[in-house]
Formats: C-alpha cells, structure tokens, sequence
C-alpha cells in the first residue's frame, strides 16, 4: 500500500497531475517495484487509492501505454510489458542476455535443417558455391512470451546435425572450441509482414526491428549470419556515448 501512496501526484506543483502520476509509475516500472506481465492497478483503483480523478489515471495510463511500458489485455486488466535493453557495446546470445536481465529464456523451433547457401550467404560467411549451411529459424522467448523471430546461418561443418542445438547457438559453438567473439551488427526498421505478423501476435505492417548480425571467429573468419525480427514494443537499443 505504502508503494502505491508513493505515486500520489502532487497537486501543489505546477505540472499536471496526470504527467506526475504516469512519470511516478514509470519510475517505479524501472525501478523494479513491478515485474515484467505483473497487473497495474486500475483506472478505478488508482483514482481511489490516490485520492485522483480517473480521467487524471486515464490520461497517465495512455501516456504509459503510448510508450510501451504497459499493455492492455481486453476483459483482464493492464500489466507491465516486458522490455529488452540490449547494450550496443557488448557481445552476448539472446539466452546470456535474458539471464543478466532476469529472464527465463527459451525458444520455439520452427525451422532446422541443412541446404545449399544462398548467394548471400555464399558472400557473407565467405562460402563456396558447393559448401552447404545449417539453418536456423525459431521464435524466441523470455518468460514464455515471444519476443523475437531469429533466423541463422553457419557453416554446415560447424553444425552438421541442427537437432543438437538446444537454447543457445553460442554455447554449443563454445562447447566445440568455435567461439564467437566479434560481431557486426546492423539493425533497421520494418514493417512486419503477414508471416512474421501472425507469429509474433502483432498486426501485419506494425513497425519491427530487423538486427543482422556477422559472427567472427578469432581468426576473423564469418562463421554466423544473423537476422533477428525484433518486436518494437518489447526492445530497446541502448548505446552509451563518451567524449
């Protein structure tokens, strides 16, 4: 109760109440004081509790939502989105990445098989027209929701049987003295096609982040090609800047 009195609006300040209240939530949000798919209060139980309109907990609600930070689910109430923020500067698998942020990852296969290369591949991981590749396509998760849709490619002798890969492509290239350790990464938007809409549980053309990413072994040889279709409500890029 005491944590919930804490977002109470201060009506003695000249900023709106209902920029107070959401500013208050989303500094709680960050702050950890809900978890990733916990309910908010509702409009009705934020207006009694903090002694607030509801038209002040709508409006700080909607701001909330505008950014990504909750969502509603109809019939069942507000929760907490859960959000991703990958720093730029550090190589990590998606599994070792929702770990440090206290997730529970986990994949959902729907593609594992070996094929000739396409002629981007054949450029990309430096290939020979008669080389074949190991694909890679799953849905991948933190705490059972999708997050993400990730299709790679490597050298078929790095990974001549796909079904061995459990959560993360960068253990079992550890496990085999392959490791990754530098990476390019391009990331752009676009707009979700049908395909990956329905997968992910968005609207055909919803705005997603497409990250590409080109694994190096030690001796600069590409041995992973990345594309990773991103949910925009769920992840943040974040870059720290020094001068």
């Amino acid at each position: 109760m005491n944590s919930i009195l804490a977002l109470r609006p201060d009506d003695s300040q000249p900023t709106p109440l209902y920029l107070q209240l959401a500013r208050n939530i989303e500094a709680a949000i960050h702050a950890g004081q809900w978890k990733p798919e916990q309910a908010l209060p509702s409009e009705r139980n934020l207006s009694e509790l903090l002694g607030i309109s509801r038209v002040t907990a709508r409006k700080a609600l909607e701001i909330l939502f505008d950014q990504g930070l909750i969502r509603r689910n109809q019939g069942s109430g507000t929760f907490i989105t859960p959000r991703l923020e990958q720093p730029l500067s550090r190589l990590s698998s998606f599994s070792e990445m929702l770990r440090l942020k206290g997730f529970t990852p986990s994949s959902q296969w729907l593609e594992r098989d070996i094929a000739l290369p396409t002629h981007d591949e054949l450029i990309r991981l430096s290939l020979s027209p008669t080389d074949k590749v190991a694909r890679l396509k799953r849905l991948r998760k933190a705490d059972g929701i999708v997050m993400a849709i990730e299709m790679s490619t490597l050298p078929a002798h790095l990974l001549p049987d796909p079904q061995t890969i459990g959560d993360s492509l960068y253990v079992y290239l550890d496990s085999i003295g392959r490791p990754v350790v530098r990476a390019l990464q391009h990331i752009r938007a676009i707009n979700a096609s049908a395909e990956f809409a329905t997968l992910v549980g968005i609207e055909t053309g919803t705005a997603m982040l497409l990250m590409t990413r080109i694994g190096y072994l030690e001796d600069n040889t590409p041995i992973e090609l990345t594309d990773t279709y991103c949910r925009d409500d769920y992840y943040d890029f974040v870059a720290e800047l020094r001068r």
